[in-house]
């Protein structure tokens, strides 16, 4: 792997703060961010990337490319679950296994931000309509890995609340954000994005330096859960993200889409939620355990994927795309 990748995305200002947070906690640092900062930061995260893509929609058009990108994304968010499961049932009981494979079958909005920012500071840049193909990957998870659970584990004649469980999915606030901020994006056009953009565009990156050590903070924290989860789940947490990478980088090939849009989608393919899914589930699967399968997103996929997955795609993504 190229070490100027790996450099560039290390020293790049919001990921060192991401250290820096971690750092603090190692140190047993009394550096903290209050509560409803860090809601804040992630509110305006997603208007950003929101009203950018929906920016970028209006300039370049919604074509069969974008077509074939959301297709794709639905493909690895019903295919992601169902193959975890199946794995994750050779250690774990039905529950578990498949709130882990609905966690591992969604994406981490986090990630992706971050991903972009790392992407931009190669000089390079990703489709909008990658925005939409986010939205679209968070909420199809949840409802595999309960169906995964009705067919597998609960009695069949357990009610289950589906309208409930499809409204919260289809309409949790992080989604009705993200899709709500590219519609207006798309809207309002050139003309729209020129007025937002002194706050939402060029205080990205600084608002991100935030985030991620707020992020930091939160998963050093969780270091000390990660004995909870066994070998078995920490190399999981590890070998399948990577592997979920490759098959998006693979399908994004066969399908012709540009080197920045293979990059953010094997992001999305690589990542896992740690907050809308775990959100659903203690709700509707409440037999699985939060401590294990957010532990595993929140302390070893998501560092995994900020400080070597990003760099690591990247090369892969350069090495296919010649």
């Amino acid at each position: 792997m190229n070490l100027e990748i790996i450099l560039s995305n290390i020293l790049n200002p919001p990921v060192l703060f991401f250290f820096l947070g971690m750092l603090a906690v190692f140190v047993r640092s009394d550096l903290d961010v209050p509560q409803p900062l860090p809601k804040l930061f992630s509110l305006f995260l997603l208007i950003s990337i929101g009203l950018q893509g929906g920016y970028k929609l209006h300039k370049s058009g919604f074509d069969t490319q974008a077509i074939v990108v959301l297709s794709l994304a639905m493909l690895m968010a019903v295919v992601v679950p169902i193959y975890t499961f199946f794995i994750l049932r050779l250690k774990l009981d039905i529950y578990n296994s498949a709130a882990i494979a609905a966690t591992y079958g969604s994406i981490s909005a986090v990630t992706f931000i971050t991903a972009g920012s790392f992407l931009n500071s190669l000089g390079e840049n990703y489709s909008g309509f990658m925005v939409a193909a986010m939205a679209l990957m968070e909420s199809p998870a949840i409802i595999i890995g309960l169906m995964l659970v009705l067919l597998f584990g609960r009695n069949n004649r357990e009610k289950v609340e589906w309208g409930e469980i499809i409204r919260e999915s289809l309409f949790n606030g992080s989604v009705v954000l993200l899709l709500g901020a590219m519609i207006i994006g798309l809207l309002a056009g050139e003309k729209g994005w020129e007025t937002m953009k002194p706050l939402f565009g060029d205080l990205f990156r600084p608002m991100l330096a935030f985030f991620l050590l707020d992020m930091g903070l939160v998963a050093a924290r969780q270091i000390g859960a990660i004995k909870k989860v066994g070998k078995f789940l920490l190399a999981f947490g590890i070998v399948v993200p990577v592997a979920n990478a490759v098959m998006g980088i693979l399908l994004a090939k066969l399908f012709g889409l540009a080197k920045g849009d293979a990059f953010m989608f094997s992001i999305l393919c690589a990542s896992a939620s740690y907050i809308a899914v775990p959100a659903a589930l203690r709700l509707s699967l409440p037999e699985a355990n939060p401590s294990i399968y957010v532990t595993m997103s929140l302390a070893i996929t998501f560092p995994f994927n900020i400080i070597v997955g990003m760099p690591l795609y990247y090369y892969l993504v350069s090495f296919v795309w010649g």
